[in-house]
C-alpha cells in the first residue's frame, strides 16, 4: 500500500478472512455432520439445496437494501444472524432436539442472510482501497488472497477438528468466527461515508425499491461482458457446489480415509488459490487479462473431477487440487477489477447483487443434483458428469468474441460516475 488511511481496508480484509475461514468450517462440517448422522448422500444434497436456495433469493432482491441500510450495518447484522443460526445446530443436537427439518431451516436462514453481508464487504473494497492509497487491482488481489488463505486454514482446521472432536465442535467454532467478523466491521469501518446508509435515497416504497432493483439488472443485461461472466460462473458455481457439498465429502469418506483427507484436499486447493492471487497481484498487470483468464479458468475446475473419478488414492488428487487452486486464484482478481472498472460507484451494490444472483442461481441445483446422481449412478459417474459440465462452461472465453473486451479499459466517467446517462453510455458501447 502506498499511503493514506489503511485501517478501514485492514479491518475489512481481517473481517472477511475470519468470516471466510468460518465458511470453510461450515463447508466441511455440515456435510460431514449430515453424513455422520444420516449416512445419506441424498440428504446431504437436500441440506445443500436448502442452504443455497435462499442465497439466490437474497441476492436477487438485496442490492437496494444494502444501499439503504448501509454496507457496514448489513455486514454486521449478517454475521450476527449467521453466527446464531450455525451455533443452534450443535446446541440443539446436544440437547437431543435437532430434527432434520430444523437443520434444513437453520441452514436456509444462514444462506438467506450470508450473501448480503458478503456483498456489502465486497462493494466497499474500491472505496477503502482509495482511502488506503492503493490500486483496485492490488486491493482485489489482496482481498482474494486473504480470502483464499483463510479458506485454506479453515479447511485444514476443520479436517483435523472433525477427526478429533467431532463436527459439532467445528460448527461452534464457526459461530464464533462470525461474531469476530461482526465486531471488526462494526469498529474498523465506522466513519467511512460509503459504508453508511445512502442519505440521498428516495423515500422507501415498493415503487422506488422496484425501480432501484430494476436499475441494477438493466445495467447487467446491457453489458455483454459482465453478462457472459455471469453465465459462465453460474455453471461453474453449480458444479462446484455439487463438488463441495456432496462429491468430495462422499469420495473422501468412501475412498480416501475420512475427514482429515477432506480437510487436506480443500486446504491444498486454498493454498494454490492464495499463491495464484498473490502472484497475479504482483505481476498480473504485465499480461493480457483475457489470455491469462482463458488458460486458468480451464485448468481450475474440470481436471479435479476427472482425477477423483479415476483414482482412489489421495496423492494424485492432492496435486491436481493444488494446481487447480493456483489457476483459480488468478480468476477473482481479474473479474473483480473488470466489474469495478465498468460499474459506477452509485450502482455497485445493486449491480453486484444482480451479478451475485446470476452467478449463484445454480447453487441449489448443483448440490441436489450431485446427491441424486451419487444415489443413482455412483460417485464416479456423478464426478464425470459434473466435470463435463464444468469443462464445457469454461471453454466459453475461447469461443465467444465478447471476451476480447476484457482487456479494454472503460473511460474514467463510466468508471466512477453516478449519472444515469453513464449507464446508457456503457450499454450503447457494449
Amino acid at each position: 500500500m502506498d499511503g493514506g488511511n489503511r485501517k478501514p481496508l485492514a479491518a475489512l480484509l481481517a473481517a472477511n478472512s475470519i468470516s471466510t475461514a468460518g465458511t470453510s468450517l461450515t463447508l466441511i462440517g455440515v456435510p460431514w455432520f449430515v453424513l455422520q448422522t444420516t449416512g445419506s448422500a441424498g440428504r446431504a444434497g437436500l441440506v445443500a439445496f436448502c442452504a443455497t436456495l435462499p442465497i439466490v433469493v437474497s441476492a436477487v432482491i438485496g442490492g437496494p437494501v444494502i444501499d439503504r441500510a448501509g454496507r457496514r450495518r448489513v455486514s454486521v447484522a449478517s454475521d450476527t444472524v449467521c453466527g446464531l443460526a450455525i451455533a443452534a445446530v450443535p446446541l440443539l443436537h446436544y440437547a437431543g432436539a435437532l430434527e432434520f427439518w430444523m437443520l434444513c431451516a437453520l441452514m436456509a436462514l444462514n444462506g438467506l442472510v450470508h450473501t448480503p453481508g458478503n456483498t456489502a464487504r465486497y462493494v466497499l473494497l474500491p472505496d477503502l482501497a482509495e482511502h488506503a492509497g492503493t490500486t483496485i487491482t492490488r486491493a482485489a488481489s489482496l482481498f482474494d488472497a486473504t480470502s483464499r488463505g483463510a479458506r485454506m486454514t479453515g479447511a485444514a482446521l476443520a479436517g483435523v477438528l472433525i477427526a478429533f472432536v467431532g463436527a459439532e465442535t467445528v460448527l461452534l467454532l464457526d459461530a464464533a468466527t462470525f461474531g469476530a467478523s461482526a465486531l471488526l466491521i462494526a469498529a474498523g469501518v465506522r466513519g467511512v461515508r460509503s459504508a453508511e446508509p445512502r442519505k440521498s435515497a428516495a423515500p422507501v416504497s415498493l415503487r422506488t425499491y422496484r425501480a432501484e432493483l430494476r436499475e441494477g439488472y438493466a445495467y447487467l443485461f446491457g453489458n455483454r461482458l459482465l453478462l457472459a461472466v455471469v453465465v459462465m460462473v453460474l455453471f461453474m458455481n453449480g458444479t462446484d457446489q455439487g463438488w463441495n457439498a456432496v462429491l468430495l465429502p462422499v469420495h473422501a469418506e468412501r475412498e480416501l480415509g475420512g475427514a482429515t483427507q477432506l480437510g487436506l484436499l480443500t486446504a491444498l486447493f486454498g493454498a494454490g488459490g492464495l499463491t495464484g492471487a498473490l502472484v497475479y497481484g504482483a505481476v498480473g498487470h504485465r499480461f493480457s487479462r483475457r489470455a491469462v483468464f482463458t488458460v486458468c479458468v480451464v485448468l481450475c475446475g474440470g481436471p479435479r473431477f476427472v482425477v477423483a473419478a479415476l483414482t482412489d488414492t489421495t496423492l494424485p488428487l492432492a496435486v491436481t487440487m493444488l494446481l487447480g487452486g493456483l489457476a483459480g486464484g488468478v480468476l477473482n482478481p481479474i473479474l473483480t477489477t473488470v466489474m469495478y472498472e465498468r460499474v459506477p460507484q452509485r450502482l455497485r451494490s445493486r449491480v453486484s447483487g444482480a451479478i451475485t444472483a446470476g452467478c449463484e442461481l445454480a447453487l441449489p441445483v448443483g448440490g441436489l443434483v450431485a446427491g441424486l446422481l451419487v444415489e443413482s449412478v455412483g460417485v464416479d459417474g456423478a464426478l464425470l458428469a459434473l466435470g463435463g459440465v464444468y469443462l464445457l462452461a469454461t471453454v466459453s472465453p475461447m469461443v465467444f468474441p465478447v471476451w476480447r473486451t476484457m482487456d479494454d479499459r472503460p473511460s474514467e466517467g463510466v468508471r466512477g460516475g453516478d449519472a444515469a446517462a453513464e449507464v446508457k453510455a456503457d450499454v450503447s458501447r457494449e
